[in-house]
């Protein structure tokens, strides 16, 4: 069986970009993330043992985009779904889309995102 576990709108304030403006000033990051796994087991018995613990994942992510600084949010998401595959052996495959708001682009647009999607 594959159930899903998601998380969204994860919202941190780090300092990632290719200017050294982004990486001094900073902004406001946005991560979603979809765990596939099987919690069949964690649900029928009520059980968080059984189960990825959600406040375990945020408080990874949330370690990698405060903590360190990355060029790429591409770069970003691939440490945070490499690290989640690492962390939970449970966990089958996971899709993360990290989004920086009000991008500088010369122009509007509210965010760009990276989405990657890695599987055992």
């Amino acid at each position: 069986m594959i159930n899903v576990i998601r998380i969204k709108r994860a919202t941190f304030y780090g300092y990632h970009g290719v200017s050294s403006e982004e990486q001094s000033v900073g902004a406001k990051f946005e991560a979603d993330v979809d765990i596939y796994t099987d919690f069949s087991e964690a649900a029928a018995n009520d059980d968080l043992k059984k189960t990825i613990d959600y406040y375990q994942v945020y408080s990874f992510i949330k370690e990698l985009v405060v903590k360190q600084k990355f060029y790429l949010i591409e770069a970003l998401a691939s440490e945070i779904a490499d690290g989640l595959l690492d962390k939970f052996e449970n966990a089958v495959k996971v899709a993360v889309r990290v989004r920086k708001n009000n991008p500088p682009l010369g122009g509007v647009a509210d965010y760009v995102e990276a989405e990657i999607i890695k599987e055992r």
